[in-house]
């Protein structure tokens, strides 16, 4: 198993920065790669940016030159650095990992935290 606690959002001016925490605990050893997903109101969640355990990543082409995934091995911990946010960044953000066990995968998911782009 394996669990996510995610920190960070919060309101912001829009052209202003946040940065998003997630914590992972458990069985991280079998984590295949993490990611951070967003949903506005009324739409679907959608994938914002990935990395995997070899470090590859890849974003939304919405959020490309603005966002930068990050991760710290030593505390287990994956960030999203948001950078010259706009209103249509507004979402409620999740973190997400998928991990194997005996040959199956599996995904987790964090609480989600509030992320309010004002104009």
């Amino acid at each position: 198993q394996v669990q996510l606690v995610v920190s960070g959002g919060g309101l912001m001016q829009a052209g202003g920065s946040l940065r998003l925490s997630c914590a992972a605990s458990g069985s991280i050893f079998t984590i295949n790669a993490m990611g951070w997903y967003r949903q506005a109101p009324g739409k679907q969640r959608e994938l914002v940016a990935a990395i995997t355990s070899g470090g590859s990543t890849n974003y939304a082409d919405s959020v490309k030159g603005r966002f930068t995934i990050s991760r710290d091995n030593a505390k287990n911990t994956v960030y999203l650095q948001m950078n010259s946010l706009k209103p249509e960044d507004t979402a409620v953000y999740y973190c997400n990992a998928e991990w194997t066990s005996l040959g199956t995968t599996f995904r987790s998911w964090g609480q989600g935290t509030q992320v309010t782009v004002s104009s």
